[in-house]
């Protein structure tokens, strides 16, 4: 569950914003959102699925002044949703899926708004930097 992922170059990457509702915390959604992503990770996950790995962050409220450009303002409540693909035709496909659509409407309802971006991967490194 806490396993140190691998992307290989040619991937696509689905970030998907999770707006949460006034009032609703993570705590709120863990469970829905573990549902999904074990239906995701379960059903999805051989060559023909196409899921390689994916990653769930919690807002926690700090934002870069030495990486942001122009205005910032307060942000609501919300998670953030990143899943690797082997092809953006697979990530449609499994979400089509009725098993999907309906864990994905339990945490739906939690929700003022989500969005699903699409990207495709350019560069990735790791530090090579040695340590003494």
């Amino acid at each position: 569950m806490f396993k140190t992922i691998q992307i290989p170059y040619e991937t696509v990457m689905l970030f998907n914003i999770v707006k949460l509702k006034s009032g609703v915390d993570f705590d709120d959604v863990e469970m829905a959102m573990g549902e999904m992503c074990n239906i995701v990770k379960n059903n999805y996950g051989d060559e023909n699925g196409g899921f390689i790995a994916g990653q769930v962050f919690k807002y926690s409220g700090f934002i870069s002044d030495e990486g942001s450009i122009g205005e910032v303002g307060a942000e609501d409540e919300h998670c953030a949703v990143v899943t690797y693909w082997k092809s953006f035709e697979q990530h449609e496909k499994s979400h089509s899926d009725q098993a999907f659509k309906e864990k994905f409407s339990v945490l739906a309802d939690f929700c003022t708004e989500t969005k699903e971006l699409g990207y495709e991967l350019l560069w990735q490194g790791n530090n090579e930097l040695e340590s003494n």
